[in-house]
């Protein structure tokens, strides 16, 4: 079956991941690689052979390929189809608990693990300056979850926490010192405070980020026009907002779009 054996005292190391789109049907790369790959399915469905076993992920579905074995594509994938995937390595070891990661699971569709990948996605997606130190130790702690099938609800938000996630929620909108006032009966000049002293950024600079972050995730995982995407990020003006991702970024939407997808 090809398990993939996971241990509390092995960590992890990822290679890359992100969330991506099909533009036009294609097959799976035919490989053999030397990281593991983990798949969860949006949209549509992946379908590939691993080791000459036929599998189909469909929406709401997870999947691991194990590193080392031949996998390819039989069948096409369809367009449309969108995907998470990460690829990660891991040291093997003879001490603590092991046990194998599930091959397949399914039914994740609104989920806690559902949650946690997309939340895992978004941190290596953001402008955390520390992210690099912590990406590894995310990843232990989704695929710990995943083994334990351990969905447990989230711990209460600290007040930069809760403006973050307020921030999220209204990433399309443009930034507010009022509306920030009103939603959390405090004063711009302490929320600002606050926030500044716990993250290191202004809450404008974080929802610029978010923003852009929330860009390039579409540009990867859908098949909106750059117009569109830049209407769901609040810019009015599909052209300030390809000279604004250009500054950020150091390139164009559409370029941006073309490498992530050979990047899988």
């Amino acid at each position: 079956m090809n398990e993939i054996i996971y241990c509390n005292h092995s960590q992890p190391r990822c290679s890359g991941l992100g969330l991506l789109a099909a533009p036009e049907p294609f097959y799976h790369a035919d490989r053999v690689t030397d990281f593991h790959v983990m798949i969860y399915v949006l949209e549509g469905a992946i379908f590939v052979t691993e080791d000459e076993t036929d599998y189909e992920i469909g929406s709401g579905e997870l999947f691991f390929l194990k590193s080392g074995i031949h996998h390819y594509g039989k069948r096409e994938i369809p367009r449309g189809t969108r995907w998470f995937y990460c690829h990660f390595y891991l040291n093997s070891s003879d001490e603590g608990l092991a046990a194998p990661l599930p091959k397949k699971l399914s039914g994740l569709r609104g989920s806690g693990i559902e949650q946690k990948i997309l939340s895992f996605n978004e941190y290596a997606a953001s402008n955390d300056r520390d992210k690099e130190w912590f990406i590894d130790l995310k990843l232990a702690e989704l695929l710990t979850s995943i083994l334990l099938c351990n969905d447990r609800p989230a711990e209460k938000l600290s007040l930069s926490g809760r403006i973050a996630q307020y921030l999220r929620e209204n990433i399309s909108e443009p930034f507010s010192a009022a509306a920030l006032e009103r939603e959390f009966y405090l004063s711009y000049k302490r929320l600002a405070a606050v926030f500044r002293a716990e993250t290191g950024q202004t809450m404008q600079q974080y929802h610029d980020s978010l923003k852009m972050s929330e860009a390039e995730k579409l540009l990867r995982s859908t098949l909106m026009t750059v117009g569109e995407v830049a209407a769901s990020v609040g810019y009015s003006d599909p052209l300030y907002f390809s000279r604004r991702f250009r500054q950020l970024t150091g390139q164009s939407p559409t370029e941006f779009r073309r490498r992530a997808a050979e990047q899988f």
